[in-house]
């Protein structure tokens, strides 16, 4: 049975039961991914996953039910689960549904086809062929994946709410593993897009280049330094902290942004946006998963914490309007809260300037040990690093096997410049995480 069709039978069945406050909530994707090893295809995966979540208010109470088969029978079966589930609930949490006929911002975007599997097999031999081309010290057990998603969400509610997204999703991994006949180092690069519009040689040169560099070097001397957070690095922590901007966290007391709003709480050269229309997103949506209007708003602005992010029961909790933040990790999911493409808003100066800035210090490329050397309630952090050292302004010898400390509440104080160089490299679904290149003075350096 079509979703459609499905959706009919089961505003039907809750018409039958007097259920007069409910939301259908569907989710389906359909991803492939081919990889590739010694220039030869190593691995492919196909699968195709969804179903849908009824949702319904009875006596106060907000009941779920979830079901992957689209049937007449799981029709009425999932609304009647829905009820029962009410009716045992013993939480006191105000529940809501989304009101129809509010206004969404317009999107200049389409889902585009997927690339068949001979164009992906194709593609992704190619990016051997320019990996192994990019520097003569590529060896083996460098690798390259491909892979494609399309998918679709659609939330209907007993408001008048019908929304519907579809979505399509490609790109390109590499990873690149090079020796200089003593040591052998890695890297990787993920970019997103169409496939035959990605330049394959430019993204492997890249990676190449990136794993050179860490050839060599020493650990880095222990001391306090300005530190310079590359693109990745810095966009690595700021996913790794991002749920301290969620008010479901703040009001579990797992922030220390509660009560925080309106308050200077960064540098005032950084500006923290959450916008789900970047124009480098993977999937730019208007809407979140409980159907309230999604759209760009500043965090943080000039250093002064604006909102944290709201789903509509926070948002009541709080006395304030919901964010359009409501998030689930999948169709069965609860609803929780996550940016969509959150980001440290760009500067006025090349990354170039920014190390003149330092003078004298670290540049990090690289954080390990983000789960376990990260303290996301206290903010602290002690990570595994790699990077260069910053002489006179110029990123000099590689440096690795050292640490990096600090606590992230006091690095969005301790950032005295900010590049223009804003990257994404982190994406997951609709969520994505980016950066600019930052300095910050005062971090602790633990090596030799």
């Amino acid at each position: 049975m079509e979703f459609n069709a499905f959706k009919q039978a089961v505003i039907a069945a809750a018409n039958d039961m007097g259920i007069t406050a409910y939301e259908l909530y569907y989710q389906s994707a359909e991803s492939t991914s081919i990889s590739a090893y010694k220039r030869e295809t190593d691995k492919f995966t196909s699968s195709m996953e969804g179903g849908v979540c009824f949702r319904c208010i009875v006596n106060g109470k907000m009941g779920y039910a979830s079901t992957e088969e689209l049937s007449e029978a799981q029709a009425v079966s999932i609304v009647r689960r829905a009820a029962d589930n009410a009716a045992v609930l013993e939480s006191d949490d105000p529940v809501f549904l989304v009101e129809g006929g509010q206004t969404y911002a317009a999107m200049d975007y389409s889902p585009y086809a997927l690339p068949t599997t001979d164009e992906m097999i194709s593609t992704v031999l190619a990016g051997q062929e320019a990996i192994y081309a990019a520097d003569e010290a590529i060896i083996d057990g460098s690798s390259n994946q491909v892979f494609g998603e399309k998918g679709e969400i659609a939330i209907a509610n007993s408001n008048g709410l019908d929304l519907h997204y579809a979505y399509t999703t490609t790109g390109f991994m590499v990873g690149a593993v090079v020796s200089d006949g003593k040591e052998m180092a890695n890297s990787y690069e993920l970019k997103l897009g169409e496939l035959s519009k990605l330049d394959l040689k430019e993204v492997s040169e890249k990676t190449a280049k990136s794993a050179k560099a860490k050839l060599g070097g020493d650990v880095a001397p222990t001391g306090v330094y300005p530190v310079v957070f590359s693109p990745d690095a810095m966009a690595s922590l700021l996913s790794t902290y991002s749920s301290v901007f969620s008010s479901e966290s703040a009001q579990k007391g797992l922030s220390r942004l509660n009560g925080k709003e309106g308050e200077v709480i960064a540098a005032d050269i950084i500006t923290l946006v959450d916008d789900p229309f970047y124009k480098e997103s993977a999937m730019p949506i208007n809407f979140d998963a409980e159907g309230s209007p999604a759209g760009c708003k500043n965090v943080i602005e000039n250093g002064k914490l604006n909102t944290l992010l709201y789903n509509l029961k926070t948002a009541a909790i709080a006395g304030k309007k919901t964010t359009g933040n409501a998030a689930k990790s999948g169709y069965n999911g609860k609803v929780g809260i996550q940016p969509f493409t959150m980001y440290i808003a760009p500067g006025a100066i090349t990354e170039e300037e920014l190390l003149a800035k330092a003078g004298n210090g670290v540049y990090i490329n690289s954080l390990g040990g983000l789960h376990a050397g990260a303290n996301v309630i206290s903010g602290d952090f002690s990570l595994q690093s790699g990077g260069f050292m910053i002489e006179n302004g110029q990123k000099t010898t590689p440096v690795k096997s050292f640490t990096v400390a600090g606590n992230f509440y006091d690095l969005l104080k301790q950032i005295t410049a900010v590049a223009s160089n804003v990257e994404l490299p982190h994406a997951s679904g609709i969520t994505n995480f980016g950066s600019p290149s930052v300095l910050a003075e005062g971090l602790s350096i633990a090596g030799k």
